[in-house]
């Protein structure tokens, strides 16, 4: 890794002049040089030079190697959320490309930046990656590389068992005057079971005599030992079994360090058609209006329409998140919203619809900054613009080997979409009983929206929480079409249909109500 060439350290200064007087607003940016193989090794690491040793980086480094070397495939621009913000060019492209790589840097990172879903991001983690890579590293000196790496992969399997808006919860402020800690300590006193509130001291053992207290307590024990553990189903499933699993201290570790990682890239998956849209709109409008020259013209569109570029029943984020805040900015300058657009029903009086409003560009920097993508496609992808966009449902016709349009429906393609971008597309999973059937047992919650669990994936998943809690996991979700719990011991598979286990469990209830009686 290198510094910028004087010729690029001049363009660098030009594009970041030209992007601050848009009105971008981004960290410190520092750009590095590298050759192609340091590119694919840093993009192999998710965009981070020093990763704790894994061979899933390795892997992933020689597929960028072989889809470079056979012309499979091309890195033009990498960059990192981190204060300051590190962003990567391979040596060897053209200044074109450079350029272009620099406008759309500067994009990102002003998104980085500024958009809430960002906001709570470790800014240091370029030295937190180094940091868990230390001790990883000392893991394995300690406990063997075959040991901590196949318990990595375990967890691995796991880290989208998060809950991606934990971390945007409003934490309430308290009252911090000097004598809130002892009217707090009181209030608690007087709450406990079987307590009643007391306002002399002295009458303490009359209102609440200590075999009364006794008893109330022995029942609060008895009660939550029958209770459900947790209270509520638990979308963080890392942070459960960080808490709860019989893990060793450095599982626990590490287990914490995958954690971390999910939340930290958690947000690039909540917003990659902004992000993405974002940072080409403002690589298109810096560098057609003010950076390139008229001889880079031809090569400027080439690299720009090959970013673009959307196959039939595909879909790039760069294309819709251009293409959508293009239109927000068109909408807006031409007064195109609020009640009286939306009371209007004249198509012919809409198409020519224009008050001058000139609030586009106030208003692409809102929805930059509170939006994230589901919000996104949710209020601004419309029919009008699926239909410019050409954005249909697509199905593969063995007849005629060829892509078809399968459906035109507007609501359709909008809730496949939607439906696609809620969780990233992955089953949402929740810890419902620790003590399952008061054994100790595991019982997962599957959300069911209407697509069943893939068996292998969830058999796999299933074995690596199992190897972590070291006692059965279940699952509840509904698989051909009826509900079920699918258990894994350790050693093997089973299920059994949940309207069959009520029946069993009301039985037991009445068999027990009967021998009571008698």
């Amino acid at each position: 890794m290198g510094k910028l060439t004087p010729e690029l350290e001049k363009h660098r200064l030009q594009i970041k002049k030209i992007a601050e007087d848009s009105g971008l607003d981004f960290f410190e940016t520092i750009f590095e040089l590298v050759s192609y193989k340091e590119l694919n090794k840093i993009a192999a690491g998710t965009g981070f030079p020093v990763r704790y040793p894994h061979w899933k980086f390795g892997m992933d480094y020689e597929q960028l190697s072989k889809g470079y070397e056979y012309g499979l495939s091309k890195i033009y621009e990498l960059v990192i959320n981190t204060d300051p913000c590190y962003a990567y060019l391979m040596e060897g492209n053209e200044v074109i490309d450079q350029k272009l790589v620099m406008a759309h840097v500067f994009g990102h990172c002003d998104f980085f930046k500024n958009n809430q879903f960002f906001s709570k991001t470790n800014r240091k983690m370029m030295d937190a990656m180094a940091n868990h890579a230390i001790r990883v590293r000392r893991y394995i000196d300690q406990y063997g590389i075959e040991e901590v790496e196949s318990f990595i992969d375990a967890c691995l399997s796991l880290d989208n068992l998060i809950d991606r808006f934990s971390v945007y919860k409003s934490i309430e402020i308290t009252d911090e005057s000097p004598n809130r800690a002892k009217e707090n300590r009181f209030d608690e006193e007087a709450l406990a079971p079987g307590r009643f509130k007391v306002s002399r001291r002295y009458m303490e053992s009359y209102i609440n005599p200590p075999e009364a207290i006794e008893e109330a307590e022995r029942l609060r024990k008895e009660r939550e030992a029958h209770a459900i553990f947790p209270r509520k189903p638990e979308k963080d499933v890392l942070k459960f079994l960080i808490e709860n699993a019989p893990l060793a201290p450095w599982q626990q570790d590490i287990l914490s360090i995958i954690r971390d990682e999910a939340y930290y890239f958690a947000p690039q998956g909540m917003t990659k058609i902004m992000n993405e849209g974002w940072a080409s709109y403002w690589h298109a409008k810096l560098m057609t209006e003010q950076i390139m020259n008229s001889s880079e013209i031809i090569d400027f569109a080439d690299r720009h329409s090959g970013t673009m570029a959307m196959a039939p029943n595909g879909f790039n984020p760069y294309k819709i998140g251009i293409e959508l805040f293009r239109k927000i900015e068109d909408r807006w300058n031409k007064g195109q919203f609020g009640p009286e657009w939306d009371s209007c029903d004249n198509l012919a009086e809409k198409k020519v619809w224009n008050t001058n409003a000139m609030k586009g560009r106030e208003k692409i920097f809102e929805v930059r900054r509170n939006m994230n993508d589901v919000m996104f496609i949710d209020e601004f992808l419309t029919e009008e613009f699926c239909v410019e966009n050409k954005m249909f449902v697509y199905k593969f016709n063995k007849q005629t080997n060829q892509f078809e349009v399968d459906t035109k429906d507007f609501k359709a393609i909008k809730a496949k979409l939607l439906f696609q971008l809620t969780n990233f597309g992955q089953p949402t999973i929740s810890v419902v009983d620790a003590n399952f059937e008061n054994r100790g047992e595991l019982l997962l919650g599957h959300v069911f929206e209407g697509i069943e669990l893939q068996p292998d994936y969830m058999e796999a998943t299933m074995k690596n929480l199992q190897g972590i809690w070291r006692r059965p996991v279940n699952l509840a979700t509904v698989m051909d079409g009826e509900g079920r719990i699918f258990r894994f011991d350790g050693k093997k598979f089973t299920s059994v249909s949940i309207s069959e286990l009520s029946n069993e469990e009301a039985k037991a209830k009445d068999e027990k109500q009967e021998s009571k009686s008698s």
